[in-house]
């Protein structure tokens, strides 16, 4: 028969129930560990049942003690430390310790004097990352026993430690970012002070020895997100191709300052983190990181510290830890979308006005092809990567995901797409982004809506790559595309293809995109902001966004500059770019029924045939519409009649290839 439940249970009626003596009673409500473990669950249980709350304030009166313990760190915004705190509270609970916990600020001079005071009230002290020097750490240290480390040995110190290996996790880093190909890294330095800044570069020195040709520039940082966004510049000013952060917040400073100023991560420089704060797979990109169980380091630094507190009095060497029973933790490689492999060799000047690239005395002697690669596939000529087609599907919802070309370079090494700028988010490279399909957008971002202007809706469609295969001795990409909207209905199925071709007799090379979009059982209807009520804004379908530069001009068959350009139904248009002395052109051929062009070079540069320019498109149930570009990249700059005869000429080479 169940016991009733008495309010204000006393300790003595504990240990009738139990069948002890009110001392044993005492002994495990006071976590001392003297009490076999059989004996101390059995009173745990009759506590419990009792609802028996012994009282703090007799409790400390009677054993000296308060069972609570100070948590000093240096950094309480920082996450990683919330979590070693909340790991170190959920752990000591059962033992009916409590955790205070204060923070340094980064204040290396003043922890010393915090954790004094922070001792004066507490039984115990867990220093987490202690930036203090050795010489203070060893005079502190006999003036707060026990205390337990985390992060931290200071040799001759007889401390128990909780210890995460930065070194390994900086290796993996490292290799995870040679492995890609990088070979130009810049680590973004933590507090000089902190000691796994110092691991951190020392395994930097080690993987320089282990990766023959690795080059690291150091950038002094520090810890905090706004440190990472005022390094930013400078790390670009590197060189570097990658970047290992201190941590996650530098890595996020670095993220929001490269967004601002339109830098494509991975694109153009790839970013890695440290520790896998909760945050990080939300970053845009989501954030490759060397993962920390931060929490497990506040269960065992309290683990350690519980031996050492239940030890005080006692002799037995059995229980108290020592310096080689401190705990190593192993941190994992989470890899997400702030890396990816190292862009084409960057462009060199070179002595004329009218070209760019590096000095090259022909084209790659090896066709252009096609190979699998992560997340999509390579083309490359040789050696020489050409452009990457990523399937898009990590892509966020609200980008409209989908299959993009991003990075494209020239033959010289120039880039010529840019992915996700901070003007416009959702522009990924080249794709086919569409703002109005029966009502779902596969453009991304805001849809115009008639009467109320650019508004966020949730009606994201996405294009999922469902097959794919290399054709044409690899110069051809075929896939099978499907659109699907909001609700996950398919709207068309796309067969498209993408074709690479060099052009050695003109020094440049050619990308032909082409799709057959067929509606199924029903009528589907093609729409754009103009057709909506915006006027001028009929863009929508093969989209080419561009990188900025020095000076941008653009041609047609029959007139110069924007104004003319935008709307045209020229053949072709002609992307003039001059960054420094070098010239790009980007020639942009629609080798059939002309649609009129979307072009912008003064806000931004991009362009693309308009499908829906101030009418309304419909592909009846069961018919197809076709879609063509062709897509000339020259490393120099074209006039008129020089754009025409290279259109004529890279469509033909392009029907003979197909």
């Amino acid at each position: 028969m169940a016991r009733s439940v008495k309010s204000g249970a006393t300790i003595g009626q504990v240990a009738a129930a139990a069948g002890v003596s009110r001392a044993t009673v005492s002994r495990v409500m006071n976590g001392l560990s003297t009490v076999a473990e059989d004996t101390a669950e059995r009173v745990r249980a009759a506590a419990a049942e009792l609802q028996y709350r012994p009282s703090i304030m007799a409790r400390g009166l009677s054993l000296g003690r308060t069972n609570s313990v100070a948590l000093v760190v240096p950094d309480l915004a920082n996450p990683v430390f919330q979590q070693i705190l909340r790991g170190a509270v959920a752990a000591a609970e059962p033992f009916g310790f409590r955790f205070l916990v204060t923070e340094t600020v980064e204040h290396a001079d003043a922890e010393a004097e915090i954790a004094l005071e922070a001792r004066l009230r507490c039984d115990a002290l867990v220093l987490a990352a202690p930036r203090s020097s050795e010489a203070a750490l060893r005079e502190l240290l006999p003036q707060v026993e026990p205390v337990v480390f985390i992060n931290r040995v200071v040799p001759g110190l007889d401390v128990p430690s909780v210890r995460v290996d930065y070194g390994a996790g900086v290796h993996s880093v490292v290799d995870h970012l040679v492995a890609l190909g990088h070979r130009e890294l810049a680590y973004v330095a933590g507090p000089r002070a902190s000691a796994s800044h110092a691991l951190r570069v020392r395994a930097l020195e080690e993987a320089r020895e282990r990766h023959p040709g690795l080059r690291v520039t150091t950038v002094p940082c520090g810890s905090s997100v706004d440190d990472g966004y005022r390094v930013a510049d400078e790390v670009l000013a590197s060189g570097a191709t990658g970047v290992v952060a201190f941590n996650d917040l530098v890595a996020f400073g670095l993220l929001a300052r490269l967004g601002e100023t339109g830098v494509d991560v991975p694109g153009d420089i790839s970013i890695a983190g440290f520790d896998d704060i909760e945050l990080a797979r939300y970053a845009t990109p989501s954030l490759t990181t060397a993962a920390v169980p931060q929490a497990e380091l506040g269960r065992r630094a309290w683990g350690l510290l519980h031996q050492l507190v239940s030890s005080r009095g006692t002799t037995s060497s059995t229980v108290r830890p020592t310096p080689s029973e401190s705990r190593l933790v192993m941190p994992g490689l989470v890899v997400r979308s702030s890396t990816g492999p190292v862009p084409p060799a960057r462009r060199l000047s070179t002595p004329s006005s009218d070209r760019a690239g590096r000095a090259r005395s022909s084209t790659p002697e090896a066709p252009a092809a096609w190979a699998a690669a992560s997340d999509g596939w390579e083309l490359t000529a040789g050696d020489q990567p050409l452009t990457r087609y990523a399937k898009g599907d990590s892509m966020p919802r609200v980008h409209s995901p989908r299959p993009h070309l991003h990075p494209l370079h020239s033959l010289g090494g120039v880039a010529m797409t840019l992915k996700t700028p901070a003007d416009h988010r959702h522009h990924y490279g080249v794709s086919m982004a569409v703002p109005d399909v029966d009502g779902t957008t596969y453009w991304g971002g805001r849809m115009f809506v008639r009467g109320q202007g650019p508004t966020l809706l949730a009606n994201h469609g996405r294009q999922r790559t469902i097959s794919a295969e290399v054709i044409d001795d690899g110069a051809t990409l075929l896939s099978e595309v499907r659109w699907t909207d909001e609700r996950g209905r398919d709207q068309l199925v796309e067969e498209r293809r993408l074709t690479g071709l060099l052009l050695p007799e003109v020094e440049a090379w050619a990308l032909g995109w082409s799709g057959r979009l067929h509606a199924g059982g029903s009528d589907v209807v093609i729409g754009s902001p103009a057709t909506n009520g915006r006027q001028g804004a009929g863009y929508g379908g093969l989209f080419w966004r561009l990188p900025s530069a020095d000076e941008t001009t653009v041609l047609t068959a029959n007139a110069d500059g924007q104004a003319k350009a935008h709307g045209s139904r020229s053949p072709w248009i002609a992307i003039r770019r001059r960054s420094g002395e070098a010239w790009t052109t980007l020639l942009l051929v629609q080798p059939g029924d002309v649609d009129p062009w979307f072009v912008r070079i003064a806000d931004y540069v991009g362009a693309g045939p308009a499908l829906a320019w101030d009418e309304t498109r419909r592909i009846d149930a069961g018919a197809s519409l076709d879609v063509e570009l062709v897509a000339v990249v020259v490393d120099r700059r074209l006039g008129a009649d020089d754009a025409a005869d290279l259109a004529e000429f890279a469509v033909a080479r392009m029907r003979a290839t197909g």
